[in-house]
């Protein structure tokens, strides 16, 4: 990734969503940049990054792109960002409503995320 294409789609997504609280990132060149930084420091944003060589920290993240691209990049001949968005957007709907997570006890996020805010309620 370039810093130019990183500190862009950090411009965009704060216009879109606004800042986050807090920004982690690893120390990629993209992301100690004066641009990524300035634009973070402008909106407020806490910055965060992890130590070099700390892949533990963004191991689900990994877990999550490696399942993408094996149940479903990978298996698709993809010519064109159209298909590729339809690809990964069905993809992710069945991760979060349908594929069972062991760490949900079985249950699809979307539903673990429902019981959790009934039991919140319920509280």
């Amino acid at each position: 990734m370039h810093a130019d294409f990183c500190a862009d789609a950090l411009n965009e997504a704060i216009a879109k969503h606004g800042p986050p609280d807090i920004m982690n990132t690893d120390r990629g060149g993209q992301f100690t940049g004066s641009a990524w930084i300035t634009t973070l420091t402008e909106a407020g944003v806490r910055i965060s990054m992890d130590r070099r060589g700390r892949y533990l920290d963004n191991i689900f993240i990994e877990r999550l792109w490696r399942s993408l691209k094996q149940a479903a990049i990978y298996l698709e001949e993809i010519n064109d960002g159209f298909q590729a968005r339809r690809v990964i957007k069905s993809w992710m709907t069945y991760y979060n409503t349908k594929r069972p997570h062991s760490a949900l006890d079985r249950c699809p996020p979307d539903q673990a995320y429902r019981t959790g805010l009934e039991e919140q309620k319920a509280a």
